[in-house]
Protein backbone atom coordinates (compact mmCIF):
# COMPACT_ATOMS: atom_id res chain seq x y z
CA UNK A 1 0.00 0.00 0.00
CA UNK A 2 1.44 3.35 -1.03
CA UNK A 3 1.01 6.51 0.98
CA UNK A 4 -1.56 8.93 -0.34
CA UNK A 5 -1.38 12.56 0.69
CA UNK A 6 -4.52 13.52 2.61
CA UNK A 7 -5.15 17.19 3.21
CA UNK A 8 -5.03 17.04 7.01
CA UNK A 9 -1.71 15.87 8.52
CA UNK A 10 -3.08 16.01 12.07
CA UNK A 11 -5.83 13.51 11.20
CA UNK A 12 -3.22 11.36 9.45
CA UNK A 13 -0.97 11.50 12.51
CA UNK A 14 -3.86 10.45 14.75
CA UNK A 15 -4.59 7.44 12.51
CA UNK A 16 -0.92 6.37 12.58
CA UNK A 17 -0.77 6.94 16.34
CA UNK A 18 -3.85 4.77 16.92
CA UNK A 19 -2.22 1.98 14.93
CA UNK A 20 1.08 2.41 16.77
CA UNK A 21 -0.81 2.27 20.08
CA UNK A 22 -2.15 -1.15 19.09
CA UNK A 23 1.15 -2.51 17.71
CA UNK A 24 4.01 -1.01 19.72
CA UNK A 25 4.75 -3.00 22.86
CA UNK A 26 5.93 -0.04 24.95
CA UNK A 27 5.42 3.73 24.93
CA UNK A 28 4.12 4.50 21.44
CA UNK A 29 3.76 8.07 22.76
CA UNK A 30 7.53 8.43 23.23
CA UNK A 31 8.98 11.17 21.04
CA UNK A 32 12.38 12.71 20.69
CA UNK A 33 12.39 16.44 21.43
CA UNK A 34 15.22 18.42 19.85
CA UNK A 35 16.07 21.92 21.04
CA UNK A 36 18.97 24.29 20.50
CA UNK A 37 21.45 24.19 23.38
CA UNK A 38 23.81 26.94 24.49
CA UNK A 39 25.80 28.13 21.51
CA UNK A 40 23.17 26.81 19.12
CA UNK A 41 24.25 23.16 19.23
CA UNK A 42 21.57 20.44 19.12
CA UNK A 43 20.19 18.96 22.31
CA UNK A 44 17.77 16.02 22.31
CA UNK A 45 15.90 13.80 24.76
CA UNK A 46 12.81 11.60 24.93
CA UNK A 47 9.53 13.00 26.25
CA UNK A 48 5.96 11.68 26.16
CA UNK A 49 3.16 13.00 23.97
CA UNK A 50 0.20 13.91 26.20
CA UNK A 51 -2.16 15.44 23.67
CA UNK A 52 -2.52 16.22 19.98
CA UNK A 53 -4.96 18.59 18.31
CA UNK A 54 -5.03 20.91 15.32
CA UNK A 55 -3.20 23.45 17.50
CA UNK A 56 -0.26 21.11 18.11
CA UNK A 57 1.49 18.38 20.08
CA UNK A 58 1.63 18.64 23.89
CA UNK A 59 4.10 17.46 26.51
CA UNK A 60 4.76 18.35 30.17
CA UNK A 61 7.96 18.90 32.13
CA UNK A 62 9.76 20.80 34.86
CA UNK A 63 10.06 24.37 33.57
CA UNK A 64 13.40 24.73 35.38
CA UNK A 65 14.88 21.87 33.32
CA UNK A 66 17.53 22.20 30.63
CA UNK A 67 14.94 21.65 27.91
CA UNK A 68 12.73 24.43 29.27
CA UNK A 69 15.69 26.83 29.46
CA UNK A 70 16.57 26.00 25.87
CA UNK A 71 12.96 26.53 24.76
CA UNK A 72 12.87 29.90 26.51
CA UNK A 73 15.98 31.00 24.55
CA UNK A 74 14.82 29.55 21.22
CA UNK A 75 11.31 28.18 20.83
CA UNK A 76 12.05 26.46 17.52
CA UNK A 77 12.02 22.71 18.20
CA UNK A 78 11.67 19.37 16.42
CA UNK A 79 9.89 16.16 17.41
CA UNK A 80 10.46 12.65 16.10
CA UNK A 81 8.25 9.59 16.51
CA UNK A 82 9.67 6.22 15.47
CA UNK A 83 7.44 3.15 15.46
CA UNK A 84 9.75 0.25 14.67
CA UNK A 85 6.98 -2.38 14.49
CA UNK A 86 5.30 -0.39 11.69
CA UNK A 87 8.53 0.77 9.99
CA UNK A 88 7.25 4.34 10.28
CA UNK A 89 8.40 7.67 11.56
CA UNK A 90 6.91 11.14 11.79
CA UNK A 91 9.06 14.27 11.95
CA UNK A 92 7.57 17.54 13.21
CA UNK A 93 9.15 21.00 13.24
CA UNK A 94 7.58 24.02 14.84
CA UNK A 95 7.52 26.41 17.75
CA UNK A 96 7.05 25.41 21.40
CA UNK A 97 4.71 27.64 23.40
CA UNK A 98 3.94 27.34 27.12
CA UNK A 99 0.50 26.06 28.07
CA UNK A 100 -1.64 28.09 30.43
CA UNK A 101 -2.16 27.28 34.11
CA UNK A 102 -5.66 25.84 33.60
CA UNK A 103 -4.40 23.39 30.93
CA UNK A 104 -1.49 22.39 33.16
CA UNK A 105 -3.78 21.90 36.17
CA UNK A 106 -6.13 19.68 34.14
CA UNK A 107 -3.33 17.35 33.09
CA UNK A 108 -1.66 17.44 36.54
CA UNK A 109 -4.88 16.09 38.09
CA UNK A 110 -4.64 12.98 35.88
CA UNK A 111 -1.09 12.07 36.93
CA UNK A 112 -0.43 9.25 39.41
CA UNK A 113 0.17 10.57 42.93
CA UNK A 114 3.71 9.14 42.99
CA UNK A 115 4.57 11.05 39.80
CA UNK A 116 3.13 14.23 41.28
CA UNK A 117 5.35 13.88 44.36
CA UNK A 118 8.30 13.02 42.12
CA UNK A 119 7.79 16.31 40.26
CA UNK A 120 8.15 18.14 43.59
CA UNK A 121 11.18 16.07 44.62
CA UNK A 122 13.27 16.47 41.47
CA UNK A 123 15.16 19.66 40.67
CA UNK A 124 15.40 18.35 37.13
CA UNK A 125 18.77 18.73 35.36
CA UNK A 126 20.52 20.02 38.53
CA UNK A 127 23.42 18.10 40.13
CA UNK A 128 22.44 15.48 42.72
CA UNK A 129 24.67 14.50 45.66
CA UNK A 130 23.30 10.94 45.80
CA UNK A 131 20.34 8.75 44.94
CA UNK A 132 19.70 8.42 48.69
CA UNK A 133 19.30 12.21 48.97
CA UNK A 134 16.64 12.20 46.25
CA UNK A 135 14.78 9.32 47.92
CA UNK A 136 14.87 11.12 51.32
CA UNK A 137 13.43 14.22 49.72
CA UNK A 138 10.70 12.15 48.06
CA UNK A 139 9.75 10.51 51.37
CA UNK A 140 9.62 13.89 53.14
CA UNK A 141 7.34 15.30 50.44
CA UNK A 142 5.13 12.18 50.51
CA UNK A 143 4.66 12.82 54.25
CA UNK A 144 4.02 16.53 53.66
CA UNK A 145 1.32 15.74 51.08
CA UNK A 146 -0.10 12.70 52.89
CA UNK A 147 -3.57 14.25 53.12
CA UNK A 148 -5.58 15.56 50.17
CA UNK A 149 -4.52 16.23 46.61
CA UNK A 150 -0.93 17.12 45.70
CA UNK A 151 -0.86 20.69 44.36
CA UNK A 152 0.89 21.40 41.07
CA UNK A 153 4.26 23.10 41.61
CA UNK A 154 4.53 26.50 39.91
CA UNK A 155 7.65 25.29 38.07
CA UNK A 156 5.88 22.31 36.43
CA UNK A 157 3.88 22.76 33.24
CA UNK A 158 3.35 21.95 29.63
CA UNK A 159 4.26 23.05 26.14
CA UNK A 160 2.48 22.82 22.83
CA UNK A 161 4.58 22.38 19.70
CA UNK A 162 2.73 24.31 17.00
CA UNK A 163 3.77 22.55 13.78
CA UNK A 164 5.04 24.35 10.70
CA UNK A 165 6.27 21.15 9.01
CA UNK A 166 5.24 17.49 9.37
CA UNK A 167 6.84 14.63 7.44
CA UNK A 168 5.47 11.09 7.26
CA UNK A 169 7.94 8.31 6.40
CA UNK A 170 7.02 4.72 5.58
CA UNK A 171 9.77 2.15 5.05
CA UNK A 172 9.63 0.22 1.76
CA UNK A 173 11.61 -2.52 0.00
CA UNK A 174 14.82 -1.64 -1.82
CA UNK A 175 14.99 1.61 0.17
CA UNK A 176 12.26 3.10 -2.03
CA UNK A 177 10.63 4.61 1.05
CA UNK A 178 7.54 6.81 0.95
CA UNK A 179 7.96 10.34 2.28
CA UNK A 180 5.22 12.96 2.34
CA UNK A 181 5.95 16.43 3.66
CA UNK A 182 3.35 18.95 4.81
CA UNK A 183 4.19 22.62 5.25
CA UNK A 184 1.87 25.23 6.70
CA UNK A 185 1.66 28.13 4.26
CA UNK A 186 -0.49 31.13 5.25
CA UNK A 187 -2.48 28.99 7.67
CA UNK A 188 -3.11 26.11 5.23
CA UNK A 189 -1.30 22.81 4.77
CA UNK A 190 0.51 22.14 1.51
CA UNK A 191 1.70 18.56 0.75
CA UNK A 192 4.38 17.17 -1.52
CA UNK A 193 6.12 13.83 -1.99
CA UNK A 194 9.87 13.70 -1.33
CA UNK A 195 12.56 11.44 -2.76
CA UNK A 196 13.48 8.62 -0.38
Amino acid sequence: MRLAAPRDPIAWFRAWFREASRRETRLPEAMSLATAGRGGGPSTRMVLLKGVAERGFEFFTNRRSSKAAEISRNGRVALLFHWKSLDRQVRIEGRAVALGAAECDRYWATRPRGSQIGAWASDQSRPLSSRAALERKYRALAARFAEGPVPRPAHWGGYRVVPARIEFWQGRKNRLHDRIEFRRVRGRWSARRLQP
